[in-house]
């Protein structure tokens, strides 16, 4: 039972890696930078699409680079 959930996280790694930390990176850095993104949406929104979109592709090539 065990080993299975562990195998299901690894599966679907890039995108808690993704959702995890680059979405609340990207929202900080963009707060910290004092940049305004785009179409009214929040810092953290923004994270979270530019971060999803990155563990997405990630997650479709197998890799990161």
């Amino acid at each position: 039972m065990m080993i299975q959930i562990v195998q299901v996280v690894f599966r679907f790694g890039p995108l808690l890696f993704a959702f995890g930390f680059l979405a609340p990176l990207t929202a900080q850095i963009i707060k910290s930078a004092g940049w305004t993104p785009p179409f009214g949406l929040s810092s953290l929104t923004t994270g979270l699409i530019i971060g999803g979109l990155l563990g997405v592709v990630a997650q479709a090539r197998g890799r990161w680079i």
